[in-house]
């Protein structure tokens, strides 16, 4: 059999071997840039957390809407829709919305006055880029109540302490059963009550093993306490930014509460199990700044992993991520 020699590649010349180096160059540039994490503050696409799942109207043509009928028309029922709110409207009460659906503020001036939204044994729910002050009691700001599978994201929340302390409502309510919620890259602002989880100590029936709820890259400024109250459920905090609170997490009738990586300031007690119940809460806390703040842990808890995905940055760059990118308007 005849053999043929082996092929020899002629040596490449200094033009081709240039050539080569800057097409590698190029090619591990294109790499590092699409390794490069998003920056903090980038609004994601999809929940983090307890909530993970929730799509809303999903791609359901949007409907822009400027008046409370049009928006009440606009947001009832259960098939999926995208309601666009265009200005500030004024409220009495709350506006009960339907299921499938999403609100979504346009710009960073655009929501509600006065009152509220409440959700009600609704499921897959998304509420993003809304202002929304000042809900006269017994509104909240928003209710979640009964429901499942809740976004809300990128609104600014605020009231003010010239009242008494109840008379504005909460600010965001989470109670009678509601699961599977995440709240991220919320401002509240200016407020006594701000977030409360559980809205009874006599309710365990119905709200054990429920009230799940995560909360990420939030901003609590000026807010006196219920930054969250959490009772019987699971609450996972982290990366918040607290000032100014009185007392901010509150675990309470044997909620599990995970509080990682967050910045308190100018706040007297930053986490407490054992106030204002019969049955104390547990906590686990790791990767804070108190900032001098007490904690007051009667009880340990369990809730150590979460049981979804998750990049928690670290405390020292938490206040500056939180004030660029949380609120209305940062979307």
């Amino acid at each position: 059999m005849r053999t043929r020699p082996p092929r020899t590649r002629p040596p490449r010349t200094r033009t081709q071997r240039s050539a080569l180096a800057v097409a590698a160059a190029s090619t591990l540039a294109t790499v590092a840039v699409l390794a490069v994490p998003q920056p903090a503050g980038a609004a994601e696409s999809s929940p983090i957390g307890f909530g993970a799942g929730t799509t809303g109207g999903g791609s359901a043509p949007a409907v822009t809407v400027s008046s409370l009928s049009a928006f009440k028309s606009a947001v009832t029922g259960n098939t999926a829709k995208v309601v666009r709110v265009n200005g500030l409207i004024s409220l009495s009460g709350q506006v009960d919305i339907g299921s499938n659906t999403t609100v979504l503020g346009v710009g960073s001036a655009s929501g509600f006055t006065g009152g509220g939204l409440r959700l009600k044994r609704v499921s897959n729910v998304v509420v993003r880029n809304l202002n929304i002050s000042k809900p006269v009691a017994p509104a909240d700001g928003i209710t979640v109540e009964a429901s499942t599978k809740v976004w809300i994201d990128h609104n600014s929340f605020s009231a003010d302490r010239d009242h008494d302390k109840d008379y504005y409502d909460g600010l965001l309510d989470i109670n009678h059963g509601a699961d599977n919620v995440t709240v991220s890259w919320n401002t509240f602002k200016n407020h006594f009550k701000g977030s409360l989880v559980g809205h009874s100590d006599n309710n365990a029936s119905e709200d054990t093993g429920r009230l799940k709820v995560t909360y990420h890259h939030n901003h609590f400024a000026n807010v006196y306490s219920r930054i969250p109250s959490l009772r019987f459920g699971t609450g996972h905090f982290y990366n918040n930014y607290v000032e100014g609170a009185d007392t901010a997490c509150h675990s309470r009738m044997g909620a599990q509460m995970l509080v990682e990586n967050n910045v308190f300031r100018s706040t007297k007690v930053a986490v407490t199990t054992n106030r204002s119940s019969d049955v104390d809460g547990y906590a686990n806390l790791r990767g804070n700044d108190l900032g001098g703040a007490a904690t007051e842990i009667s009880r340990v808890g369990s809730f150590t992993t979460p049981p979804y995905g998750y990049s928690a940055e670290p405390a020292s760059s938490v206040a500056a991520s939180v004030t660029s990118g949380a609120g209305a308007g940062k979307l």
